[in-house]
């Protein structure tokens, strides 16, 4: 199949991505998967303030979560582990506020485009973390932690995007 072709089968116009030709209810599975960058923010562990709802990051990640290659070690497999994964879908992106600014489905969600950073955009996986955007050597596990120690692993490079 040409490479126009191809596009046009996956959605895109020849003046149009797929990400701005359609909602993110439209996408397909694997556009929709395509969306992230692979930065790994929303893989870390986060403290909600009770009293304001503010979303405090840390640099402590999911159990599942491999630091340097910033994927999740068993993706198919992550909700029987971690129960409390998230699985992001189209219909609640509004409602996520602790999807980092950074994020491709946030950005989106609100009228935003993809950043240049982004795979989509760059056509390089490793962009993203050029870009300094990912959690690539910043990141510990969670494993030997109790949720008392999460305080004193805080950040606040997370909550921070470049683009704005």
């Amino acid at each position: 199949m040409s490479d126009r072709r191809e596009k046009m089968a996956n959605g895109a116009t020849e003046e149009q991505p797929f990400w701005r030709a359609k909602t993110m209810a439209e996408m397909t599975p694997g556009e929709w998967e395509s969306l992230c960058d692979g930065c790994g923010r929303c893989c870390l562990n986060k403290l909600e303030d009770w009293d304001t709802g503010e979303i405090h990051y840390t640099n402590i990640a999911c159990t599942l979560f491999d630091g340097q290659t910033c994927q999740c070690r068993d993706y198919a497999n992550r909700f029987k582990t971690v129960p409390d994964c998230v699985k992001l879908e189209p219909q609640d992106v509004a409602g996520y506020a602790w999807l980092p600014p950074t994020c491709a489905y946030r950005r989106l969600d609100e009228g935003r485009d993809l950043a240049e950073w982004h795979p989509l955009i760059s056509g390089d996986p490793e962009s993203v973390h050029r870009a300094g955007i990912s959690v690539r050597g910043k990141t510990r596990s969670e494993d030997g932690l109790t949720p008392e120690d999460y305080e004193d692993h805080l950040v606040d490079w997370v909550n921070v995007d470049p683009t704005k």
